[in-house]
């Protein structure tokens, strides 16, 4: 069945998923693409098929076939087109940068002979069959190039700095080594998020912690008032030699991961997971301090290791008492970082170790550019400071 456009989409994707379950999928797919394709070229030419108006800002030209490997199987598309060539339809962008990153990843993998027998396999289905380094390097220039414009785009004022890293499994030399992947994210004083870069080294140290940092204020962004991340290694001078006098809020939730790790018996975990949330929970910075001098007694003679640790560490995770309480929940911890994680855990898992670090950080942008997009057009993410 050849995808056309159709108004009664949604009836047609009803009957392909009834009569062929899964194996519709991708037709199913192509008629929802094809049908928002037509209405976004409504929208861009501000009037309705044959209809005559002055606001009108062009003419519809008929369709253009087009062909999209998915992991659906190919997509067989009817892209519509308008008269100047103006008009590029956003719901064949979305989506397919990372997809593109993806293929890219695999395809290089393949190219440069350190693939096995599954990657190859990977690659003729994503790919297409005939590959060569020429036609692999052309596509990452393409699309290397938007993907850097993102990154290096201008900054601006945002309240808060969440930061978050983890590792992908990067080649380099014959060897395999963890790369550290940094993730800046901003809410800014209207209460709306942004991704504000990403950078990929094979290192998580200081340098590549003030690296980043100092790039991310080159590029105008100021304003800040606090940074939220976990304790990760070299973090904590970085921000202090790139952001001075900001103040820090280790995240919550994995301070309350790391206090397991001083619990010397399994019969004391629960204990302390409820006097440690209890701490995190107070009204203010004064209820949790009592609370946390309570605990530190408590502990001082059954878990030395633990009281000296929560004395020094509990601290750090108490600045988001000095917020907006309305700001609280969404501040006190590095939580936001969690949907870029799991889509790049779920994208990564099919390139399992990357051929070198720009492969590696073409599909971390690509990611999260189209994540950013989807932000970009969302709800607010906190309430705007004079709500808070």
């Amino acid at each position: 069945m050849a995808c056309r456009i159709n108004h009664n989409n949604l009836s047609d994707v009803i009957e392909l998923i009834s009569e062929r379950g899964f194996d519709g999928l991708g037709e199913a797919v192509a008629l929802l693409i094809n049908q928002a394709m037509e209405i976004e070229r409504r929208a861009h030419l501000n009037a309705q098929p044959y209809e005559r108006s002055q606001d009108r800002t062009g003419y519809a030209n008929g369709f253009k076939p087009k062909k999209l490997k998915s992991r659906l199987g190919d997509l067989d598309l009817m892209v519509p087109q308008v008269r100047d060539s103006s008009f590029y339809p956003s719901a064949l962008e979305r989506g397919i940068r990372s997809e593109r990153a993806l293929k890219l990843a695999v395809a290089e993998m393949y190219v440069k002979g350190v693939s096995t027998r599954k990657v190859k396999d990977i690659t003729e289905q994503l790919c297409g069959l005939e590959i060569s380094s020429s036609d692999v390097s052309r596509a990452a220039k393409l699309l290397d190039e938007s993907l850097q414009k993102w990154r290096e785009r201008d900054l601006g004022a945002y309240k808060y700095l969440i930061v978050d890293a983890r590792y992908e499994k990067i080649r380099r030399d014959n060897t395999v080594t963890d790369g550290a992947v940094l993730i800046a994210y901003g809410v800014d004083d209207d209460g709306n998020r942004s991704i504000l870069g990403v950078s990929v080294a094979l290192s998580e140290g200081e340098v590549h912690w003030r690296n980043f940092f100092t790039s991310l204020v080159k590029r105008g962004l100021h304003g800040i008032k606090l940074i939220v991340s976990d304790a990760h290694t070299g973090l904590n001078a970085a921000r202090k030699a790139v952001f001075p006098g900001v103040p820090w809020q280790r995240c919550q939730f994995h301070l309350q991961q790391n206090a397991q790790a001083y619990v010397p018996k399994k019969s004391m975990k629960q204990d302390v997971i409820d006097d440690i949330r209890a701490i995190l929970t107070a009204q203010n910075n004064e209820e949790a301090l009592r609370l946390l001098s309570i605990a530190v007694k408590k502990y001082e003679s059954s878990a030395p290791d633990l009281a000296r640790w929560m004395e020094e560490n509990v601290p750090e995770s108490l600045t988001v008492m000095h917020f907006p309480s309305a700001h609280r929940k969404k501040i006190r911890t590095s939580n936001m970082a969690e949907r870029c994680n799991r889509e790049l855990k779920r994208r990564t898992r099919l390139v399992g170790i990357f051929p070198n670090v720009q492969s590696c950080l073409r599909l971390v942008s690509a990611i999260c550019v189209e994540i950013d997009e989807e932000w970009s057009t969302g709800n607010r993410y906190i309430a705007a400071e004079d709500e808070g």
